[in-house]
């Protein structure tokens, strides 16, 4: 668990990242005090960017291969300039955008009725299709496992009930999710 000084740190700097973005500057963060232990550490994250209350723009990934510290501002400049379902984040949107943060556990495998809706996040794999939904997507819809799965299952481009098949792999992990105030 990350206290409460690292989460402030983890969301100034995805803020800092898009203000330097936007005057034309790269943004390195420099390494954070060395008692923020957990922001060295190498675990999964997302960074959603809501604007009034809607998504915007969420990027992530399961597995990290550098330190959250570094993590964190690639998948802002993602989760604004790269997701596929949206317009590059603008200037003028800056202020209206809020970032959420969701730090990952490590993957587990599990069966469908292993899930836990609001505690577990899911991925979906089968062939070259995958699929991922926070935590936190079941509780905003208010889904219900069933319906988890199924969405999981349709994000990763296979029919809805397609974790009720053996071939199919199903995981589960834990977020723990913070936003700006």
């Amino acid at each position: 668990m990350l206290n409460e000084d690292e989460r402030k740190y983890l969301l100034n700097i995805a803020r800092k990242t898009l203000i330097f973005h936007f005057q034309g500057k790269p943004f390195e963060p420099s390494p954070p005090p060395h008692y923020y232990k957990n922001l060295y550490e190498k675990r999964g994250a997302f960074v959603t960017l809501k604007k009034e209350g809607r998504l915007r723009g969420c990027i992530g990934m399961l597995e990290a291969d550098k330190p959250m510290y570094q993590l964190i501002p690639e998948l802002t400049l993602s989760s604004a300039f790269q997701d596929p379902r949206f317009k590059p984040l603008t200037a003028d949107e800056l202020p209206k955008v809020k970032i959420e943060i969701s730090v990952l556990s490590p993957l587990s495998p599990a069966r469908a009725d292993e899930v836990e809706v609001g505690k577990h996040g899911i991925y979906i794999k089968k062939g070259v299709n995958r699929g991922v939904l926070l935590p936190q997507v079941a509780t905003e819809y208010n889904l219900t496992r069933e319906e988890f799965l199924q969405h999981g299952c349709l994000k990763a481009g296979l029919p809805e009930d397609c974790y009720k098949n053996p071939e199919t792999k199903l995981y589960v992990f834990t977020a723990e999710v913070f936003e700006e105030e």
